[in-house]
């Protein structure tokens, strides 16, 4: 039944509202010639598989959460794209790719997890060189720790914020609406309501100050290794 109510809310449905800004962020880098593109935290990949569609490159998400994975192979599966986008279970704690392996790192929603200097240093390696980080999180969360971007290796390229309210007019509230029509439709199953009752806890917490939830693409690209930093290594 949990599985039923999750399927008939449709959370990727209101998520996709964000696409928009996913798209911005994007256009914003120069074109890449099929760039590789690593989504940290893809859930079930609403940002990846529009990052499918707007290169022309190979994408790979990574998750811990092996439901919203196996959600995100059906999309693969259906839109044919097997070939160049993979989904794939791992921590961010353990993410194991070699060095240089990829020109893009996307990340919405990831970069506090396991914190602003930890997530900006650890996959600095991953990239190549001059290859650029998309990150979209809370404002509050990154620019108390902007300074942090240099020290990391990155140069800061740019950043849009979104609309103040646009956590709370273009997802919860949607989303309240079909909670409130689903809850009604289960009035008297408690399991489901149960369930609806997690994300409405969730709404209510956003719909209370929704001013404090607004969120900030931010586009960094990682700093050519100097010279001499690669000969003072070896010496």
């Amino acid at each position: 039944m949990t599985e039923e109510i999750l399927n008939e809310l449709d959370i990727d449905h209101f998520r996709s509202a964000f696409s928009k800004y996913t798209i911005e962020a994007f256009q914003k880098l120069p074109k890449l010639d099929k760039p590789r593109i690593l989504d940290i935290g893809c859930g079930s990949g609403v940002p990846t598989m529009e990052l499918a569609k707007l290169s022309d490159g190979e994408i790979i998400g990574i998750d811990i959460d092996q439901k919203s994975l196996d959600k995100l192979k059906k999309k693969i599966e259906k839109e044919g794209l097997t070939h160049r986008v993979k989904a794939i279970k791992c921590s961010l704690l353990e993410i194991k790719f070699p060095d240089n392996s990829f020109d893009i790192i996307w990340a919405e929603g990831t970069l506090t997890t396991l914190g602003v200097e930890k997530s900006l240093t650890s996959w600095n390696r991953l990239l190549k060189s001059n290859g650029y980080l998309v990150v979209h999180d809370e404002i509050k969360h990154f620019f108390e720790q902007r300074h942090e971007v240099d020290r990391c290796g990155y140069k800061f390229i740019e950043h849009f914020s979104l609309p103040e309210e646009a956590w709370w007019e273009e997802y919860y509230q949607p989303l309240e609406v079909k909670l409130l029509e689903l809850s009604k439709k289960y009035a008297t199953d408690q399991a489901a309501l149960k369930v609806l009752k997690v994300h409405q806890n969730e709404v209510d917490i956003v719909k209370a100050s929704p001013e404090s939830f607004q969120s900030v693409f931010c586009i960094m690209q990682k700093l050519e290794k100097k010279v001499e930093d690669h000969l003072f290594q070896i010496i």
